[in-house]
């Protein structure tokens, strides 16, 4: 089946093949004679998560690395090892990157937490940037209040309909947190009664802050600074 791409999907794409240029060039700028695979792996995947995504390669069916280096007579696949480059050498390098929706998602509730909004115009938010990337939103498990106890309300779904709930007032504090599978929503919980997983062993990601109200919009309180976003 051919699938049709989202406009946001594509712009995703963009986004993501415009780091994969970025980790191109720098990994182009370290390839010397005597440099090993292994090491120019290490700086491709340590640049990509620092700007927010992760190798796609990485674990893909097993996959061990972020770069497929092709030295030489090799033609693709290849896995940096201990190789070190010759002058001379011809070598293909090849990579993929996935941006982190889960993150993304976050940024976008935290967006809403301007007083005078709804708590689900927070959930609603979350839920179109993960959708629309075709992941899905754990729907069992919330984001809360938070401050004088360390779970409060109100309970904060990563879903809904935008529009609902109470107003969001001057003086609430929120842990804003999507959590999000590659799979289906469904998720268990093991035996010892903390540690949860999705049910069909897809990948899961979670990303949380804790988020101030505040008449000059949300304060994120466990940022760096504790930013203003606008």
């Amino acid at each position: 089946m051919i699938i049709r791409k989202s406009e946001a999907e594509i712009e995703g794409m963009a986004r993501a093949g415009a780091l994969l240029a970025e980790t191109l060039a720098l990994v182009a700028e370290h390839l010397e004679p005597g440099v090993e695979m292994r090491e120019l792996d290490r700086i491709a995947d340590e640049h990509i998560r620092a700007e927010g995504g992760y190798p796609t390669s990485k674990g893909y069916k097993g996959f061990p690395a972020a770069l497929c280096i092709s030295p030489n007579s090799m033609v693709v696949h290849g896995i940096p090892d201990g190789y070190r480059a010759r002058e001379g050498d011809l070598i293909s390098v090849d990579l993929g990157v996935t941006f982190d929706v889960c993150r993304e998602a976050l940024a976008a509730g935290i967006e809403q937490s301007h007083v005078g909004n709804r708590l689900s115009d927070i959930s609603h938010a979350i839920q179109v940037v993960v959708e629309e990337a075709g992941f899905s939103v754990v729907r069992s498990l919330v984001g809360h209040g938070v401050g004088r106890s360390y779970h409060e309300d109100p309970q904060i779904p990563n879903y809904g309909p935008p529009g609902r709930g109470p107003l969001l007032q001057e003086g609430m504090t929120l842990a804003i947190e999507p959590m999000i599978t590659a799979g289906e929503p469904d998720v268990y919980v093991h035996a010892d009664e903390w540690s949860i997983s999705s049910v069909d062993e897809s990948l899961a990601a979670h990303f949380e802050h804790t988020v101030a109200v505040t008449p000059d919009g949300p304060r994120v309180l466990t940022a760096a600074g504790a930013a203003l976003l606008r």
